[in-house]
């Protein structure tokens, strides 16, 4: 797998490449400001894209920015963006082409190297990776259409919005593959998701995300 980083903090920035290294996955390139990291996947796409959502020079969004530019130019471009706040537009920002290959977690969570990674291979792979921090904040402040589903089908939808497929669900909530399943079926048809709508998941997700903005 080859990773760009973009970060302007050096030491997390340092600290990225190095995880990364010593965890067999090449770092492509490692930039400090959104115009290189533009400049370089208008001639290279990377295989992911780790991204802090707050860069020079106004330190707002200029990362999320750049994620969005980047994807137009490499349509599903896998992006892990990182942020110290939770801010849930974001995330349904980056998902709003259904394409999936999003994640979202605070910087917090690079410290917990096995999971860090199993989300950065789990969008590199085309799902998604939402923090749980970002989940929680969501359930809290539901009021539209969502609000249909049952207690364990929120659970389940929370799960799916972390980015966990269906048999780690099951074991995460002690129940069978086939209860997962049968749960996912009735969020879609309470999402109003047809079965030819693709990318069900994404555009699930997209839907608990969408609330809060």
């Amino acid at each position: 797998m080859r990773v760009v980083i973009v970060e302007d903090d050096a030491l997390l920035r340092e600290g990225l490449v190095l995880l990364l290294d010593t965890s067999g996955i090449e770092v492509a390139a490692a930039f400090d400001n959104t115009g290189e990291f533009l400049a370089f996947v208008r001639e290279d796409r990377p295989d992911a894209v780790i991204t802090d959502v707050r860069l020079p020079p106004t330190h707002t969004d200029e990362g999320l920015r750049a994620a969005v530019q980047a994807r137009q130019l490499h349509p599903g471009l896998p992006v892990l963006v990182l942020s110290a706040h939770v801010e849930t537009g974001y995330a349904a920002e980056l998902l709003a082409d259904g394409k999936g290959a999003v994640g979202y977690l605070l910087k917090e969570r690079v410290g917990k190297v096995a999971k860090f990674l199993d989300s950065l291979h789990r969008v590199a792979d085309g799902g998604t990776a939402m923090d749980p921090e970002v989940v929680t904040q969501l359930l809290a402040h539901r009021r539209d259409p969502i609000d249909a589903l049952t207690a364990r089908e929120r659970e389940v939808l929370g799960l799916m919005a972390e980015g966990y497929n269906n048999a780690t669900i099951a074991e995460l909530l002690v129940v069978s593959d086939g209860t997962v399943l049968k749960h996912i079926r009735n969020i879609f048809a309470k999402l109003g998701l047809p079965e030819d709508s693709g990318h069900r998941r994404v555009l699930a997700v997209l839907a608990y995300l969408n609330g809060k903005r």
